[in-house]
């Protein structure tokens, strides 16, 4: 059989609310290098944590509808904790002949390593409330001592921190500090990283931490994902035309522009759609 030229190749689309998705980017390509890839980021509807789930579910079926309108992607990598487990299964119904590689709290893998049987889920409050979630721990976790950490702010702070700003150290602390939990003897030493933005500010959570915990980044474990999915296309060379970010606001800074430049992104000007 033939191997696809360069040209013939689909791009993978990954989606976030932010820059946090840039995460999970970085991982796929390093799997997926015969591959183009187009990022998206629901800027304008960002932060996603503190939507009401009916508008939210509303506005990402939407958005998908013009973005594989417009872009017909091989596969679709949804890099954001809220979205997919808010709107991942009605995502896939909607749009049955596209391949969604979800992202979701890492609990099982959690559950699997942690030793003293505490672990805490660090997440946005959407993540944090959604029955997924809590079905996750129900099937996977239930022998461990699960704390659900639903953090306002975090993201917004792992935005600002990639952007280049300066953090407040006790500010991080007090988001973080829920996690770290103390019963009969045992401590928690395991923190799922419920958020594609939060790994952006592992090192900041390790130097303010009370004590050492694993800080579990799922972008590994996503890429590798989206590589079983997607055909591998051994000897094609990487096409031409796509690795570019597309913004729903329409607006990028130059700090954001910079960011991606150094991403191997160029920015597609103008708003992804007028859902802004």
């Amino acid at each position: 059989m033939a191997m696809p030229a360069a040209n013939d190749l689909k791009p993978i689309l990954v989606f976030d609310s932010g820059i946090g998705g840039l995460t999970v980017l970085r991982e796929a390509r390093l799997l997926m290098p015969e591959r183009g890839f187009i990022y998206v980021a629901d800027d304008a509807g960002f932060p996603y944590g503190g939507w009401e789930e009916g508008p939210l579910k509303t506005r990402i079926i939407t958005l998908f509808e013009g973005l594989l309108k417009r872009y017909e992607p091989e596969a679709v990598i949804v890099a954001c904790n809220t979205a997919f487990t808010l709107a991942g299964a009605e995502l896939r119904e909607a749009f049955p002949a596209m391949r969604f590689i979800g992202t979701v709290p890492a609990i099982k893998p959690a559950a699997e390593r942690t030793r003293s049987g505490l672990v805490s889920v660090l997440a946005t409050p959407g993540t944090v409330k959604r029955a997924y979630t809590r079905d996750l721990i129900q099937s996977f976790a239930s022998q461990c001592h699960m704390r659900l950490v639903g953090s306002e702010n975090l993201a917004r702070m792992a935005e600002a921190y990639i952007r280049g700003d300066i953090l407040d150290d006790a500010a991080v602390l007090a988001e973080i500090t829920p996690c770290f939990v103390e019963k009969d003897g045992a401590r928690t030493d395991i923190v799922v990283l419920a958020c594609t933005h939060y790994p952006f500010l592992a090192n900041v959570f390790r130097r303010l931490a009370p004590w050492p915990v694993d800080w579990l980044d799922p972008a590994e474990a996503i890429a590798r994902q989206a590589r079983r999915l997607v055909p591998l296309a051994e000897g094609a060379e990487h096409p031409d035309g796509f690795d570019f970010a597309v913004f729903t606001s329409g607006r990028q800074d130059f700090s954001t522009r910079r960011l991606m430049q150094g991403m191997g992104l160029t920015v597609s000007d103008g708003p992804a759609m007028a859902l802004a």
